[in-house]
């Protein structure tokens, strides 16, 4: 997750309890496994991948960042949770790939590396950091000028309550309760703000739709939920 003082120790823990399984398709990960090739058809439907340098920031136990590796990047992966990325570095034995996996805060490489990457990537993290604001200046820090930003997170709608705390942890139980807290969950226009506030320029907004049942997991035009973004460092 993030910078000492834009962390949660609490948040860390909680998803360094699912390491274990985090590659489990069925294990307590699944809607990530079932969001993820979407959210990596999204990415390489947005931008070119194929020897670009991109980073994967809150890579978890890096699904995203193996699909990115997979579409040709030059991956590097930062998480704070030290068991999630010994996880991810031991599934690159199975997978073939490489991706470059760091115990990192998202401050400490854009001091350490400003400017360096052609995409950043930032999956459903957002809404787990007590400072989204500088969180979203780490990021605009780490890219290239003309570099893309693609990030995912949460609407703070009612529909959202619903579905990702009432529905996914406590009726269906596809999430650990306390995963989500409704009140840090952001609302595009204040994403926006941010973007706009460190050089970003907001180029496509679209729905995340997802049917626990059927497992399926779509574009949508309905971003009452959970959504996806592009937008892109000014030249």
């Amino acid at each position: 997750m993030q910078n000492q003082s834009n962390v949660s120790a609490e948040e860390i823990a909680r998803f360094e309890k699912l390491a274990a399984r985090w590659w489990d398709p069925d294990g307590e990960s699944r809607p990530l496994h079932d969001l993820n090739p979407v959210r990596a058809a999204y990415i390489a439907g947005h931008a070119e991948l194929r020897g670009r340098k991109v980073v994967d920031v809150g890579c978890g136990g890096g699904l995203l960042s193996e699909a990115l590796a997979r579409a040709g990047a030059n991956v590097t992966a930062i998480d704070l949770g030290e068991k999630l990325i010994q996880i991810a570095k031991l599934h690159l034995f199975e997978s073939n790939l490489q991706v470059d996996y760091r115990v990192q805060s998202s401050t400490e490489l854009a001091e350490a590396e400003a400017g360096s990457f052609d995409v950043v990537c930032c999956m459903e993290m957002i809404e787990h950091v007590p400072d989204p604001l500088a969180l979203v200046r780490d990021l605009s820090a780490m890219l290239k000028p003309g570099g893309q930003l693609f990030l995912s997170t949460l609407n703070r709608t009612p529909a959202a309550f619903g579905a990702a705390i009432v529905g996914a942890e406590y009726l269906m139980r596809l999430l650990p309760r306390g995963t989500h807290h409704y009140a840090q969950f952001l609302k595009p226009s204040e994403v926006a703000a941010m973007l706009r506030r460190f050089g970003l320029e907001l180029e496509d907004l679209q729905g995340l739709a997802y049917n626990p049942l059927t497992r399926n997991a779509s574009l949508s035009p309905n971003t009452s939920v959970n959504y996806v973004l592009s937008a892109r460092k000014a030249a």
